[in-house]
């Protein structure tokens, strides 16, 4: 489809969007992901309607975003449903991840490199998708030291050695 080869020319970070079905944790891998506002704290995910976890989402009222490292690539394959080798933990079993319930409760991915506990304040429907805005409840940052897990053109990318430079412009403030 044109349009999905257009949009991958767009690179994105890759995160694991987590909600509890009763106690049993349950992912899906998700690239639409932003922040809205800075205040109050507010992000904004996009689920297509017709994945598992959407209603559970929409029924929670709650979900975490789980930011993934470059060394965390087989947890994205497998919460966005990519086949795993045999012997791999299958997503029945969360995908093999271990986690621990965050602040509020909601699953979080060990290692992960940033993580955000949400509340659903306002949900709109866009075509296929919902998008959920969340007020950040709790959010956490892991030690810096591995690089993002990135998605450009339908492929990972990853950061090998880079060079920063400051944004100019309006400084912030």
């Amino acid at each position: 489809m044109r349009f999905r080869d257009v949009m991958g020319h767009f690179a994105t970070g890759i995160s694991v969007v987590t909600a509890l079905e009763g106690d049993r944790p349950q992912g899906i891998t998700v690239n639409a992901f932003s922040s809205v506002s800075l205040h109050p704290a507010l992000v904004m995910v996009a689920l297509d309607r017709r994945r598992f976890i959407t209603p559970m989402v929409r029924a929670a009222g709650r979900y975490a975003v789980n930011v993934l490292g470059s060394d965390q690539q087989f947890l994205s394959d497998c919460f966005a449903h990519a086949p795993v080798r045999p012997g791999e933990p299958g997503r029945e079993a969360f995908c093999g991840a271990s986690w621990q319930p965050g602040p509020t409760g909601l699953p979080l991915i060990d290692g992960a490199l940033a993580t955000l506990e949400c509340t659903i304040v306002e949900t709109f429907s866009a075509g296929d998708h919902d998008l959920f805005i969340g007020r950040v409840d709790s959010l956490q940052q892991h030690p810096l030291g591995v690089a993002p897990l990135l998605y450009y053109r339908r492929r990972y990318l990853r950061i090998e050695e880079g060079a920063d430079s400051p944004v100019e412009g309006k400084p912030e403030g």
